[in-house]
């Protein structure tokens, strides 16, 4: 069974950046997915164009949709199902504000024409600002270290809430 006749039965290309990749804390479901074959992954791809990648609020990464600025994004391409596209965008809380499911281009040893959860358009830019305009290449270990489990976070502020609350303190973002 090849890579592309898998691609196109599921029916959508993932690219995933942060903490759904394998070994960091979301990856949980993604290889629930793939257990159930709902999910396989393809690949290492980077995006084509440069986009900011950053942290914010409990060490979360948002890939912001500006392209052209920050840089060309590593992560990994996954074909998921219907099914599990939806458990996705349940995790990314697409109907809650937090991400927007979006196209994006990448390339491994061919160009793919896949989706990602970019950072919501309410908010993406200023976090972009609020992180001096200085973006990763790549979600590593490193900034994974101060990912904090949704379990674990504040009760009292919404996800949404969380993040104008680090936009609107004056420390600056964490490098």
């Amino acid at each position: 069974m090849g890579g592309d006749s898998f691609g196109q039965s599921k029916g959508h290309l993932i690219f995933t950046y942060g903490t759904l990749k394998r070994g960091f804390p979301n990856h949980g479901l993604m290889q629930s997915l793939i257990d159930q074959n709902d999910a396989v992954f393809l690949g290492t791809h980077v995006t084509l164009h440069s986009y900011p990648l950053v942290c914010g609020p409990n060490g979360i990464p948002y890939l912001i949709n500006l392209p052209g600025s920050g840089h060309r994004v590593k992560g990994e391409l996954y074909s998921v199902s219907t099914r599990g596209l939806g458990r996705l965008d349940e995790l990314e809380g697409i109907t809650l504000g937090h991400y927007e499911r979006l196209p994006i281009q990448t390339q491994a040893e061919a160009e793919a024409e896949a989706e990602a959860y970019y950072a919501h358009r309410s908010f993406g830019e200023e976090l972009w600002e609020k992180n001096g305009r200085e973006g990763l290449s790549e979600y590593t270990e490193r900034e994974a270290s101060g990912f904090v489990r949704r379990e674990d976070r504040p009760k009292d502020r919404s996800f949404v809430d969380e993040v104008r609350f680090f936009l609107s303190s004056s420390s600056s973002a964490p490098k």
